[in-house]
């Protein structure tokens, strides 16, 4: 808090000092004392940036943007998630989600993994050392294709919800479907289920404030994450909440990339078909699920429900193993870009196959990397985009990095039939993430995000004959062709890229 202070300080202090040298009739004193303040506060900001030992360009690249911009340059430093990478931001709720997985780990129980096979194995070996949560064989996971088949089966259960309802968007509409899914939480609300309803305040900005009245006048729980009129003097802002979880009876978990509204469902003519993944997780894994809710839940409410649920695990009805499940949280409250290490290590331990489907492509220098090298090594490497993206910068900044890849070998598909929003990995063809997380720099450290690793799970399969329907739906950009673009294509490109770290 006194950090945050020091610095809006210093933005009144430039402010102030700018007025003085430009606006003002005062003499030579007055005008040289306030560039000599100026300039001790852009030394001293300069100074700290660089004693965070980040790599040089990035160092430099600040410090250019902090000197050469008065007073602006220095304000998209405050909230461009500069102070997140100093680690002030989110840092209560970071220690306590730290100190709540301890505990569950310490009361869970280590699988045995043995019957992985390699590959597998090398993964397992790396989150079990790096993330808090916990890799189980006591879970199902079920693959869910597209709105429709994602939504029928989400309403099914929420109807059949006994004891609670949480739920948490990024997204979330009063459109049809938002309708519909806010009558399902009032009924149930009003005949007794705990409904909590976490929603993100810039993703859910279409989410009215009559719905919000009626779900609270039912005895619904709700709270928006990050309060856009609160985020400007906190600096978060820019950190939003991209997490898509539904925990019905703490049995029964939804997770992937669909939010709520009615383009999920195909029918924003707009946009069209929307080709998208989702989850329903039972077993241990919705447990490791419903905390990363609960956590947030704590964080938005100040409410203490994390100890009510803690002796929640479900069993499965039967104890024939099928893999092993991960559900991996990651954002401002966990460990610094923990989603893009475990991209690369997934995409490292490939030994046969990479499919990678994503809507925005911007990886960072690692991920790009293990491509490359996965590529050399003669491992196929496929990556799918949609044709048309929903957003000029993502668009153009994915399609800059595809003169690398067509270099080394790696094949890249265009979506044609609609938009392509799954983030899916397919490795191997027994190795998988799917999640919330895009392949991209605010997904790997702005966002909250939380994905579900599969080692060995029967549902890879039907992710793999997803994907190979999704290439028929898709068409090879071919090297020679891709290069024949004009120069105005080029160009979009080049400037998409620039804001590469922000996208």
């Amino acid at each position: 808090m006194i950090k945050r202070r020091i610095e809006f300080l210093f933005v009144i202090i430039l402010i102030a000092c700018i007025y003085i040298v430009f606006f003002t009739g005062m003499n030579s004193a007055w005008k040289y004392g306030a560039i000599g303040v100026y300039a001790v506060i852009i030394f001293i900001t300069n100074y700290s940036l660089m004693l965070e030992n980040r790599s040089a360009h990035n160092t430099l690249l600040w410090m250019y943007v902090i000197f050469w911009l008065p007073v602006v340059g220095y304000l998209f430093y405050l909230f461009s998630g500069q102070l997140y990478l100093k680690g002030y931001l989110f840092k209560d709720k970071r220690s306590k989600d730290r100190d709540a997985w301890e505990r569950l780990m310490r009361m869970q129980e280590r699988p045995d993994l043995s019957f992985l096979q390699d590959n597998q194995l090398r993964l397992a070996r790396y989150a079990n050392k790096v993330c808090p949560t916990p890799i189980t064989t006591a879970s199902r996971a079920a693959i869910l294709k597209n709105g429709h088949e994602t939504f029928s089966e989400i309403k099914k259960k929420m109807r059949e919800a006994k004891r609670f309802i949480h739920i948490e968007y990024y997204i979330f509409r009063s459109d049809r479907l938002g309708k519909e899914i806010i009558d399902i939480l009032i009924e149930k609300a009003e005949a007794g289920v705990e409904v909590l309803f976490i929603f993100d305040a810039a993703g859910s900005m279409k989410l009215s404030a009559k719905d919000l009245r009626a779900m609270r006048g039912a005895g619904v729980k709700v709270h928006p994450f990050s309060p856009l009129k609160y985020g400007f003097f906190n600096q978060k802002l820019n950190f939003r909440n991209h997490r898509k979880i539904i925990v019905i009876d703490g049995e029964i978990g939804f997770v992937g990339g669909l939010n709520v509204g009615i383009e999920y469902l195909g029918e924003d003519e707009d946009i069209g078909h929307w080709r998208d993944t989702h989850m329903v997780l039972t077993g241990e894994a919705v447990y490791t699920l419903h905390n990363v809710f609960l956590l947030d839940w704590e964080y938005v409410s100040g409410e203490k429900v994390l100890e009510n649920h803690r002796a929640e695990k479900p069993a499965l009805e039967t104890d024939e193993v099928d893999g092993a499940t991960q559900v991996v949280a990651s954002g401002p409250d966990t460990q610094q870009g923990i989603m893009s290490d475990f991209y690369y290590t997934l995409i490292s331990s490939a030994t046969k196959s990479i499919w990678i489907a994503t809507p925005y492509f911007v990886p960072d220098e690692s991920i790009r990397t293990a491509l490359r090298v996965a590529a050399a090594k003669g491992i196929e490497v496929r990556v799918m985009v949609p044709d048309k993206n929903d957003g000029f910068l993502t668009e153009y900044a994915s399609r800059s990095y595809f003169p690398e890849l067509l270099r080394y070998g790696i094949e890249v598909y265009s979506y044609k039939k609609g938009f392509l929003h799954q983030k899916v990995i397919i490795v191997d063809g027994n190795m998988a993430s799917i999640g919330t997380a895009n392949m991209d720099m605010r997904s790997f450290h702005l966002n909250f995000e939380v994905n579900v690793f599969l080692y060995g799970c029967s549902s890879i399969r039907d992710l793999v004959a997803h994907y190979e329907k999704d290439m028929e739906d898709s068409e090879r950009i071919r090297p020679v062709e891709f290069y024949k673009r004009g120069f105005v294509e080029r160009s979009k490109e080049s400037y998409a890229r620039l804001f590469s770290g922000v996208l």
